[in-house]
């Protein structure tokens, strides 16, 4: 009888193993507690809407998997040593996956390479590096938002003008890509459009990039449209515009969204904004880091999606989720 009912229990637990498959997969600390996965979740930065947004999408990818993620960026968007001792603390942390959005496309390569030789896995979000030690790349396709700006130039100035190309900060992947997609699409299909000026680096805050925007326009009054590639930079060329009573008469295209940019779409001051999904990039980040622990297969380009809004299409509600989120705590 003993034997008979020892079977029966073993049958029981391979039916529950079978039927909870998860249940066998749960890790314990040395105590034998559940042990909750942690995912350190670095940033560029955090001040800007863009950063708070993937906030958001990380918090919830956490919610619903039930991991515990570390939100930790470096306080300016050019400190790069900050980023890597960041990076570095969490690897000696003992953290289980890293999400990162690297500043530079070279000099984070290192201690994402340690992370992978140290067993700990890297999704890299938003700008890529040059050497691929991370497992998946999730991502707008930054270069073909640069080709969209172009041509909502190229249609503003009816394939016939002045432009001027602001660039934001070298090292940075996701910005270069979206300026050569503009850059290049313009000199290959609008060749009536002369491109004023490529090479001017105005950093990474709406103060500095107010500062280039302003010395750009008095190098080059004759500009007739100006391309702006992230948020801090729209902003900063939407104000030095505004002050020379400019805004609306030169076409200023940019990229990202705030509330501030979104009332100067609307005013006409803003001729064009090419919006990714960054709530989409922090829920992708974190879910595929989850997936990535559990041995599931991950894929290695994971892209997010991007579209351009303009005062035709700006209240499509497909196009004001992406800047009308609410992301409030």
């Amino acid at each position: 009888m003993l034997t008979k009912h020892f079977l029966i229990l073993i049958l029981l637990c391979i039916a529950v193993i079978f039927v909870f498959p998860e249940c066998g997969k749960q890790k314990s600390d040395e105590s034998g507690k559940e042990k909750v996965l942690k995912i350190a979740v670095i940033p560029k930065g955090t001040s800007h809407e863009f950063w708070k947004t993937i906030h958001a999408g990380a918090k919830q990818a956490a919610e619903e998997t039930g991991v515990e993620i570390i939100w930790k960026g470096p306080i300016r968007e050019d400190d790069r040593e900050e980023q890597i001792q960041i990076v570095e603390t969490f690897i000696g942390s003992g953290i289980d996956a890293i999400v990162l959005a690297p500043l530079d496309d070279r000099s984070l390569v290192l201690p994402v390479r340690e992370a992978s030789e140290l067993g700990i896995p890297t999704i890299v979000i938003d700008s890529d590096l040059q050497e691929s030690y991370h497992i998946s790349f999730v991502a707008t396709d930054n270069y073909r938002g640069g080709v969209m700006a172009a041509h909502r130039v190229g249609e503003l100035l009816n394939g016939k003008g002045n432009v001027i190309i602001i660039r934001y900060q070298e090292g940075s992947a996701s910005n270069t890509n979206r300026e050569e997609g503009f850059r290049e699409t313009m000199i290959k299909e609008y060749p009536s459009v002369e491109i004023l000026s490529d090479n001017q680096y105005v950093g990474p805050t709406t103060e500095s990039s107010y500062r280039g925007c302003e010395n750009l326009l008095n190098r080059y009054p004759e500009a007739n449209a100006m391309f702006a590639p992230n948020e801090p930079v729209a902003f900063g060329c939407l104000r030095a515009l505004t002050e020379r009573d400019l805004a609306g008469k030169v076409f200023l295209v940019g990229f990202d969204a705030s509330d501030k940019l979104i009332e100067g779409l609307r005013n006409g001051y803003i001729h064009g904004l090419v919006l990714q999904d960054p709530f989409s990039i922090g829920y992708l980040g974190v879910k595929t880091a989850v997936k990535s622990l559990a041995g599931e297969k991950v894929e290695p380009r994971i892209d997010t999606g991007i579209v351009l809004v303009t005062q035709n299409n700006i209240e499509n509600p497909a196009i004001k989720k992406l800047w009308k989120r609410d992301i409030s705590e």
